[in-house]
């Protein structure tokens, strides 16, 4: 009774994790047993298999069949274990040899009728192939996303189409590799925005060292609207980033046409969204709207609306760059190095401190809505810039503002510095060391940095901070060291004690 071996995966966050799919036909009255703690799923598998190998006229044998999962003491999760099992099977039904699986791992979901369906994780498992030495067998519809690991690739549309590769009557041509897209920024022009001139500063200096941002006015002042343009100003991101940020896009099954972009991604969630969709959760751990928003931008808009484990969820991954969702049986972690940008009104009216608008429960309204979101995650977002309404008249006769090509490559040119001072093609202002901004700090700039960070009552992070944004500053001046000018820009910034 010799047991038929194929490797496929299981995933913890995006790493693939080998699991070794064993299938035993022995003597014994008919069965098929599917054990190595499957979830619904999983289980569910033996129908699809039984079903698909019907659609090809094939019958399982009337004897006693084990199919095990191993290791059998973890969870195993998903519809894509239905290929490898049904490959498997057809390697001990001696349909097709054994031998010609050994150097492949394999993931899909298979249609009642023998069609390989695409699955959640085909990255992530080709490279666990290609780590292993293996090649990888998945859906057609993948092969392009899977071809990126660079291993050899068997994608099928059918379990008929393997068959007859498999057993020599047909060969698979090889799936194209698809090149990075990077996609022409296309979305809204800065220049649509009239006014706001210390917003769109704030909005570049952000952009430039990747600095967190809260966006505070009535509202009509135009917070989304500036925040929306944000993408647009960012530089592309490197080869390795649009591949982490694929991997995460793979699990939550979001990659189409096996094409990965070398832009960074905008995330803006609704404020009703829960704490597993924000940070990711749910039954089976799938990422959230922070790691889909890896390496690029996660926009909160009506930020004291979430609800506040959500909000506070977001103050360890900010300063780590990675969340961990945590369950009784297992710790998964997503990266999430991101970009916050929020916005909220002064209260829950909007209209305090508005001429002619007032506030009719000032200032009690302001205190409540603003005491909504907690100290430690406001002292966790860089810049806080006040945002007050344009006037009608001003707003139809405002010439229109800069593109936002031109403030793009002003920001391209501030991150290439940042880059060459820390020889890193992926470093940035926003994460840079305390220690190595402070010998290029003026000393009177220095001076005034202790100064105001007595009088504001600055946290140790909040200080660090101000000279993170106060070097961006230089940088998009093309200066290289960090002057008095720069760091008073950047302690205007910082949030006050008792203020939106």
């Amino acid at each position: 009774m010799p047991v038929i071996r194929l490797s496929s995966f299981g995933f913890s966050g995006i790493e693939a994790l080998p699991v070794e799919v064993q299938v035993q036909i022995g003597p014994g009255l008919p069965s098929l047993s599917l054990v190595g703690l499957p979830d619904k799923a999983v289980a569910e598998s033996r129908e699809r298999v039984r079903a698909a190998l019907t659609g090809l006229g094939l019958s399982l044998p009337p004897k006693r069949i084990v199919i095990n999962l191993a290791p059998a003491g973890v969870q195993k999760e998903g519809s894509h274990f239905d290929l490898p099992i049904a490959l498997a099977l057809l390697a001990a039904m001696e349909i097709v040899p054994a031998e010609e699986l050994f150097s492949f791992s394999a993931l899909g979901e298979l249609a009642l009728d023998g069609a390989i369906g695409p699955v959640c994780g085909i990255l992530p498992a080709a490279f666990g192939a290609a780590q292993r030495g293996h090649g990888l067998i998945c859906p057609a519809s993948q092969g392009g996303e899977a071809a990126l690991a660079g291993v050899e690739i068997l994608a099928a549309e059918s379990l008929q189409q393997l068959i007859a590769h498999l057993t020599g009557r047909t060969v698979l041509s090889a799936p194209l590799v698809q090149p990075a897209v990077a996609e022409t920024v296309e979305g809204p022009c800065l220049s649509e925005v009239k006014g706001q001139e210390s917003a769109k500063r704030a909005l570049e200096i952000a952009a430039a060292g990747r600095h967190s941002l809260l966006l505070v006015g009535p509202p009509g002042a135009g917070k989304s609207m500036l925040a929306a343009r944000l993408p647009g100003l960012l530089p592309d991101l490197t080869l390795r980033q649009a591949l982490e940020l694929s991997m995460v896009r793979s699990i939550a099954g979001l990659i189409e046409g096996g094409r990965i972009s070398s832009r960074p991604p905008y995330r803006d969630p609704h404020h009703s969204a829960s704490q597993a969709a924000l940070v990711g959760g749910g039954p089976r751990a799938r990422p959230g709207e922070l790691s889909l928003a890896h390496h690029g931008v996660l926009f909160l808009d009506e930020l004291p609306e979430f609800i506040r484990p959500a909000l506070e969820a977001l103050r360890q991954p900010l300063e780590s760059g990675h969340c961990m969702v945590s369950r009784a049986a297992a710790h998964v972690r997503y990266p999430a190095r991101v970009q916050l940008v929020a916005a909220m009104n002064p209260c829950r009216c909007g209209q305090l401190g508005q001429p002619g608008r007032e506030c009719g429960s000032a200032p009690g309204c302001a205190e409540a809505y603003q005491g909504r979101v907690s100290g430690p995650l406001l002292d966790r977002i860089d810049m806080t810039v006040a945002m007050a309404p344009i006037a009608p008249a001003a707003l139809t006769r405002a010439p229109p503002g800069e593109p936002s090509t031109a403030v793009a490559a002003r920001v391209l040119r501030a991150r290439r510095r940042q880059a060459e001072r820390a020889g890193d093609p992926e470093a940035c202002n926003a994460e840079a060391p305390l220690d190595s901004l402070l010998p290029q700090v003026a000393p009177e700039a220095l001076a005034l940095a202790e100064k105001a960070a007595a009088q504001l009552g600055l946290s140790n992070r909040g200080f660090t901070r101000c000279f993170r944004v106060a070097r961006s500053i230089a940088d998009l001046e093309g200066v290289a060291g960090i002057g008095k000018a720069h760091l008073a820009e950047a302690l205007g910034y910082r949030q006050r004690s008792g203020q939106a």
